[in-house]
């Protein structure tokens, strides 16, 4: 059994995005709707599917291919861009057996610039209205160990409980033994969380052990008990809480 909840939507459910969605190319805005899809394509975020009628026609570039996917027949299209054309990056829906798919586009996530509801940037994905992130203050002892060695030890911790993954251990600096840890050039996106701020991989018995730890200083208004915080992999490291050794997860989310 899991320590944590799991997702719970089956893979091709369809459910309306009751948000704005739009999307920007180039400088300006060439997704606008508000009758966009959640279609999940696995079980842990689903995917916008935007009608083809609130893309800017401008930009699409019907390649002369249809082709048959798992949710449906489609016609393969590029996005028209300043640097020529992104080819293969869509997909038009021409028919298809679950509800709500015909008719709607489905867009590469990075084959476009940025992406919103509302007025507020998403990263990565879109987020899931299923899922709930929650940013708690604790009073538990968190110790964290590599090959032995403490990383970090704090009875200040802030807990990251987001559905589907481990809960993530956010620890004070103040708390965390900088000596072992090397800045890294890594960068990541969390839709829930924001952008990171900071990377550390870890110099333990004599290696290196790559980008095991990470800070948001600058996160979502949601998440904001986490800012300046630093967290690692539970996948990588030894966790401790209150006296019990936890297990190490297989997911390897931030």
């Amino acid at each position: 059994m899991s320590d944590h909840p799991l997702p719970i939507v089956p893979v091709d459910h369809v459910e309306p995005v009751p948000r704005r969605v739009r999307a920007v190319l180039d400088g300006r805005v060439v997704v606008d709707t508000t009758s966009a899809r959640y279609v999940w394509e696995w079980p842990y975020y689903p995917q916008y599917y935007v009608p083809i009628g609130d893309i800017s026609p401008e930009v699409l570039v019907d390649e002369g291919q249809e082709e048959h996917l798992d949710r449906g027949t489609a016609r393969r299209l590029g996005l028209r861009s300043g640097e020529g054309v992104r080819e293969g990056v869509a997909h038009h829906y021409v028919s298809s057996g679950i509800e709500g798919i015909a008719g709607t586009v489905r867009i590469d996530w990075a084959a476009l610039d940025a992406w919103f509801e509302e007025d507020e940037e998403v990263f990565v994905h879109p987020r899931n209205p299923y899922s709930r992130v929650d940013a708690l203050r604790s009073g538990r002892e968190v110790v964290v160990e590599l090959e032995g060695r403490v990383l970090a030890r704090s009875s200040r911790p802030v807990l990251v409980f987001e559905t589907g993954l481990p809960t993530r251990y956010y620890l004070d600096r103040l708390d965390v033994d900088f000596t072992h840890l090397v800045p890294s050039e890594t960068v990541t996106a969390c839709p829930y969380k924001g952008t990171t701020s900071a990377y550390w991989s870890v110099d333990v018995g004599g290696h290196r052990e790559p980008d095991l730890a990470w800070a948001y200083d600058f996160p979502t208004r949601q998440l904001l008990p986490i800012a300046g915080l630093v967290a690692f992999y539970n996948e990588k490291v030894d966790l401790t809480v209150d006296g019990v050794r936890l297990e190490r997860p297989v997911t390897t989310f931030s």
